[in-house]
């Protein structure tokens, strides 16, 4: 375990970098958690990142890559829903990193 520290305050993660608390993400957290990954945020990123907030306070989990990519493409348009928009975003994966970032937890079937 480990933690984010920002403004003053630790916000644990798990050994992978999932927070432990999702009530305690916000978007300031957001940007430091992509920073650490590497990810300047867009206006794209928080599309994707908001749509993966909104999935999970309708259905409480965290969809797997293909489903993701199925919903944004239904949402957004097939310029957006596919593989290869999703992981120019996301390059270490677009479920599990972009979740990440969105402080929710690991999608189910993510190894």
């Amino acid at each position: 375990m480990g933690s984010y520290r920002l403004n003053g305050t630790e916000i644990e993660h798990d050994e992978e970098g999932y927070i432990t608390e999702i009530s305690l993400w916000s978007k300031e957290l957001a940007d430091l958690i992509a920073k650490e990954e590497n990810i300047e945020m867009t206006d794209e990123h928080w599309e994707v990142v908001n749509f993966l907030r909104e999935y999970y306070e309708e259905y409480q989990i965290a969809p797997a890559v293909r489903v993701l990519i199925k919903s944004i493409k239904k949402s957004m348009g097939k310029e957006k829903g596919n593989n290869k928009y999703m992981y120019q975003l996301f390059p270490y994966g677009p479920a599990k990193q972009a979740c990440k970032i969105a402080g929710l937890p690991k999608p189910t079937g993510c190894v």
